[in-house]
């Protein structure tokens, strides 16, 4: 099984980003940064983050985050209706966003490493809070910017080591526990 590179899920965040963001909402997004990180939580300042889950050969994590404001920038654009706070019609919009941001970036994975299942989305919002991910692999994280609020998508996968066989030759169903 092929390794998966960091810089090409980077390439694959950033076009999917793009391209939801371009034609979905009618906004332009702009990378500010590219990294890889051992750290999986957010800032521990709050703001809106959902997470999605991958099950497949590979297996793993991805998520979007923004700020309430952003969030409402997007469910305006989206929507097309106005959101002034974090309700449930902007928490909808960035689960919504983030299927389509994480599934585009799932359909161009398919292609190196074979069939992929995806999560339904969770969003999460608060303050003070911190998202952690128990996988003790690297993130690929890109950061976009907006109108001076940034973005941040990231993804974590490893290869399935768990995948058994039904039978010989025959792979079992992948499960996803989220």
């Amino acid at each position: 099984m092929e390794a998966i590179q960091h810089e090409k899920v980077a390439e694959l965040i950033k076009r999917a980003t793009s391209d939801v963001f371009g034609t979905m909402l009618g906004l332009e997004v702009s990378v500010a940064d590219t990294k890889l990180s051992a750290e999986s939580s957010n800032n521990g300042g709050g703001g809106l983050v959902a997470l999605i889950g991958f099950a497949g050969p590979w297996v793993g994590t991805g998520s979007f985050s923004c700020s309430p404001s952003m969030a409402c920038r997007v469910a305006d654009a989206l929507l097309g209706t106005e959101h002034a706070a974090v309700e449930e019609d902007v928490l909808d919009a960035i689960a919504e966003m983030t299927n389509m941001i994480l599934g585009n970036v799932k359909t161009e994975l398919e292609e190196i490493i074979g069939p992929m299942l995806l999560s339904v989305p969770t969003v999460i919002f608060g303050r003070n809070f911190s998202t952690r991910s128990s996988m003790r692999q690297n993130w690929t994280v890109v950061t976009f910017e907006h109108g001076g609020e940034t973005i941040e998508v990231k993804v974590c996968l490893t290869s399935n080591v768990d995948q058994k066989e039904a039978r010989p030759g025959f792979k079992m169903g992948y499960s996803l526990h989220v």
